[in-house]
């Protein structure tokens, strides 16, 4: 590829610009007005406003509800620019520049700046930051601001994929206040406002009238209630005492469907369920307990009765069967009981007792998935201890400090971000505790690498090497099922990042 072929292929942005200020496509006619309810399957006591804490369906939406970002990724997977108009990258990809739009606002009134961007990406940077997001900005060596409407990022290396990391939803514009982002005031510059917000609970939000955008942001207000147990999340979409819950119960799914006024979605993506074995805690530090673990689990009857159908088989690795650079060659990982005792034997045990923790705020159905993987566990010598954990505090006490427990992931829109999130060695979230020397050097080497068939070739490798020496089991892919009342106008292709139509349903949604 010459200097010119690449600078046009980084140039993105105008492209994604054009798109945005297309009207989104409705299946019935959006109008204004109404106050929406959402029952939400998460939610916890120890949720706050700090977007460098955020880890769950309820904190993403609210984030996304109150705040804007540089870019997003629209319904069809594309990305498309928000604050930003437009931006552009260096030959090399290690210099990205994003010009802003001009005159929007924060709900007190101030211009979105540039200053404003460098304080909330240094927000998440440096030796002190405990945010979630710092894997993913650790490349960023300098942000600076060259005049009130462009921001200039330069990195320690290329990366082809910046423009996507800057929409993660950790990474909002917060305003600046001596140099630092202000989250704690609650402003933003986002389609709603905070009226109230009660962690665990509930937050309610009122739309911003001076908004940039005047086709999104449709509802006069927000009510998103935490709902975590499935059945009464069940009961408040069929009684109407919210309009619209994620996470349906795949149990009941069919008697939702046959319910009047009511419509069930599948939108199949990135989310996969997991269980991560801490690869620093014993017995999961010998590589051949892991496998023998990853051999006892039945995939296809995890699909079938946890899933009830709405997903695929995992195989052990985060990358998703629509992705750009999945592994399709890669053989599948099947239950095999007689595999499992090898790699026991390997690693000088006839007999394996652990504890899983689990609860259904891990994933709908983590406890019954948990007791149906005793189960199959137990033709290979393993018994499994099926600890269930309490929902409120999961996230908190027991995902990423137990040595074996439960996790969902709503997947990362490229390679590149969802192994950095949470395989690279050191990062935060990598919930298993795993180093591998030839993945991270590969990690950085992909990264800054330009030409997708050798990107493609070192990914598919990087997956490899997860699934046979990683610390985490992905015995699935789970699509995304939530149910609306036929009271909501959805748009005709809805994003499949995350749930609930990326978690960007407050602004791209509307009533009928």
């Amino acid at each position: 590829m010459n200097r010119t072929t690449r600078r046009r292929f980084l140039q993105t942005g105008a492209a994604g610009a054009a798109a945005l200020s297309l009207p989104i496509r409705f299946a019935r006619a959006a109008k204004k007005g109404g106050v929406m309810r959402m029952g939400k399957a998460h939610g916890q006591t120890v949720d706050s406003l700090d977007p460098a804490t955020h880890e769950n369906g309820f904190t993403i939406a609210m984030t996304h509800g109150y705040n804007n970002y540089l870019t997003e990724v629209a319904g069809d997977g594309s990305l498309v620019g928000q604050l930003a108009e437009s931006w552009e990258g260096s030959a090399d990809a290690a210099t990205w520049t994003f010009q802003l739009r001009k005159g929007v606002t924060y709900h007190n009134g101030r211009e979105v700046t540039a200053e404003d961007v460098v304080a909330s990406i240094n927000h998440h940077r440096g030796e002190d930051s405990k945010s979630a997001a710092k894997p993913i900005v650790a490349p960023i060596t300098d942000v600076t601001a060259d005049g009130k409407h462009t921001v200039v990022f330069a990195l320690n290396a290329g990366n082809a994929d910046f423009p996507f990391i800057v929409s993660d939803y950790h990474l909002p514009v917060l305003p600046s206040e001596g140099g630092k982002a202000d989250w704690e005031s609650g402003i933003g510059a986002g389609a709603y406002r905070i009226k109230s917000f009660e962690p665990g609970v509930r937050i309610d939000l009122e739309r911003y009238a001076d908004y940039w955008d005047s086709g999104r942001g449709n509802f006069d207000e927000i009510q998103m209630i935490t709902i975590v147990d499935p059945a009464a999340r069940t009961n408040a979409v069929i009684t109407g005492e919210v309009d619209a819950i994620d996470r349906v119960d795949l149990k009941t799914v069919h008697l939702l469907k046959r319910r009047q006024g009511l419509t069930v979605h599948s939108i199949a993506g990135t989310q996969h369920y997991t269980f991560p074995m801490r690869t620093n805690v014993e017995p999961f530090s010998d590589n051949n307990v892991r496998l023998a673990l990853k051999h006892a689990i039945d995939r296809e009857e995890m699909v079938e009765k946890i899933l009830q159908g709405f997903g695929v088989v995992g195989n052990d690795h985060p990358i998703g069967p629509g992705q750009r650079f999945f592994a399709k060659d890669l053989e599948q990982r099947v239950y095999d009981p007689d595999k499992a005792k090898h790699y026991l034997k390997q690693a000088g045990m006839d007999s394996l007792s652990v504890d899983l923790s689990v609860a259904d705020a891990a994933f709908a159905g983590a406890v019954d998935a948990g007791s149906l993987f005793a189960e199959t566990a137990k033709a290979s010598g393993i018994d499994l201890n099926i600890v269930r954990e309490p929902n409120d505090g999961y996230w908190s006490n027991v995902w990423n400090k137990k040595p074996f427990s439960a996790c969902y992931w709503g997947g990362r829109p490229t390679a590149d971000w969802m192994f950095a999130t949470a395989y690279e060695a050191g990062v935060p979230w990598n919930d298993t505790a795993w180093e591998h020397e030839k993945f991270n050097k590969m990690l950085l080497e992909a990264r800054a690498e330009l030409d997708g068939d050798k990107r493609r070739a070192m990914y598919a490798e990087m997956q490899g090497i997860v699934r046979d020496e990683g610390g985490t089991i992905v015995p699935m892919f789970a699509s995304y099922v939530f149910a609306t009342s036929d009271k909501l106008a959805l748009p005709e292709q809805m994003a499949s990042n995350w749930d609930l139509d990326g978690e960007r349903w407050m602004e791209r949604w509307s009533f009928a």
